[in-house]
């Protein structure tokens, strides 16, 4: 008989606010704080909202301007550099208890553990290491954290997201009888793992509306509706899930890319927006070359800033295998040109790389190879340089005209301040 596994899901409580509040020496569970960037506008989104202005009614994601003008609170700007350090130190207090390869990152804030085999080796139950695990975060961290303990990853999963909300000390626990028990009949179903509003919707159409529901619904129609992806709703809803931390661990992805966007200070015209996009591929230029990839593939992606819905999109691939701007830039333009629409404010840019290892480089007949050669040299001499005195160390004259963007965006992460500024 295979033995029985038990997996924790650590999440930390509004990790960024959570992280400012224990810079500035205050309680992240008393204190209202939102992580904000109010350089920009008061229609910024706020990153994060600590756990006592949620108590008050401010969501989380919320606008700054949506926040009631009568609660008092501290607006901190993000410090991206920071929340890594403070991931970094936690990730290191698993390790002191945990090997490695019986933990998987999820996000900057959310960790999966198998600590199946850690139990009896410390002599705990699982609820009682887990309280270990995260006391031990907020002795030396000050951050404070919820659990979900589960018999399989998708069970500790939903012991976190819906369980643990309703725990006084923040931990849930669920195996496959207790999730029917308790959880079979929750709404809204979108509270579920993996469970997005379109798949809710798709559901009602046969009056599908909880977990119990899609237990009970004749298999066939599922699949009919839902094609492969109806195997994992059956199992969830059973409360089974297959995958161990090893399948993680061991899993390869068939395809690379490298893709960014930003959401504009304002909305922009055509000619100006056309200049983030283009400084935006080139940042993705440069790291496809600091990687070892090339690129046949280009994607573009426009969001208008008039409130229509409708954005614009496109994908062009390349005669040429490569990673140079010199190339690339141009495709870029014509694909803008191509795809936006100039009478439209612009509010949103993106763009995206299929990957290709460095050895599949390969131009046509009407490419000068010296030339090429040459651009390499200097690109190589660029990201020494910036490795060495900062990205904004080599800069165009046009990256210091008044709408470009990326001196700022030099100096983020993730596209949110770092705090080096």
């Amino acid at each position: 008989m295979e033995k029985q596994r038990i997996y924790f899901v650590i999440d930390m409580k509004s990790f960024f606010a959570s992280v400012e509040c224990a810079e500035r020496g205050l309680d992240a569970m008393t204190t209202k704080l939102v992580v904000a960037d109010e350089k920009r506008t008061e229609s910024t989104i706020c990153l994060a909202v600590s756990p006592a202005l949620k108590a008050l009614g401010v969501k989380n994601r919320c606008r700054l301007f949506e926040i009631p003008k009568d609660i008092e609170f501290i607006i901190a700007p993000p410090r991206m550099k920071k929340y890594i350090e403070y991931a970094s130190e936690i990730y290191g207090i698993y390790l002191q208890y945990i090997d490695k390869n019986d933990i998987h990152v999820y996000s900057i804030d959310e960790c999966f553990l198998d600590v199946t085999d850690y139990l009896k080796l410390y002599n705990l139950r699982a609820k009682e290491f887990a309280i270990k695990l995260m006391s031990e975060i907020n002795e030396k961290l000050h951050i404070p954290s919820s659990a979900g303990i589960g018999t399989n990853l998708y069970l500790a999963k939903i012991a976190l997201d819906i369980t643990a909300k309703h725990s006084k000390d923040r931990i849930g626990w669920l195996n496959e009888e207790k999730f029917i028990k308790t959880l079979w009949n929750h709404q809204p179903l979108t509270d579920f793992w993996q469970i997005s509003t379109g798949t809710v919707n798709r559901l009602a159409k046969y009056g599908i509306y909880d977990m119990e529901g899609i237990a009970k619904a004749d298999e066939d129609l599922l699949y009919r509706e839902f094609g492969v992806n109806a195997e994992l709703l059956i199992d969830h809803a059973k409360g089974k899930e297959s995958c161990l931390m090893s399948d993680i661990k061991n899993y390869k992805t068939k395809g690379k890319s490298i893709s960014s966007s930003q959401i504009l200070p304002q909305n922009y015209g055509f000619q100006d927006a056309k200049l983030v996009m283009q400084e935006m591929v080139q940042s993705g230029c440069y790291e496809m070359f600091r990687q070892g990839y090339v690129t046949n593939h280009l994607h573009l992606f426009v969001g208008y800033g008039d409130n229509r819905k409708a954005g614009a999109k496109g994908m062009q691939r390349m005669n040429v295998v490569t990673n140079l701007y010199s190339i690339i830039g141009k495709v870029a333009d014509e694909l803008f040109e191509k795809i936006v629409d100039k009478s439209r404010p612009i509010r949103r840019i993106g763009y995206g790389f299929n990957l290709l290892p460095e050895e599949c480089e390969q131009y046509d007949m009407f490419v000068d190879l010296k030339e090429i050669e040459k651009e390499k040299k200097l690109v190589w001499s660029i990201l020494d340089l910036q490795d060495k005195y900062g990205k904004n160390t080599v800069l165009k004259a046009v990256d210091f005209t008044k709408n470009a963007t990326i001196i700022e965006r030099n100096n983020t992460i993730g596209g949110h301040r770092s705090g080096e500024e």
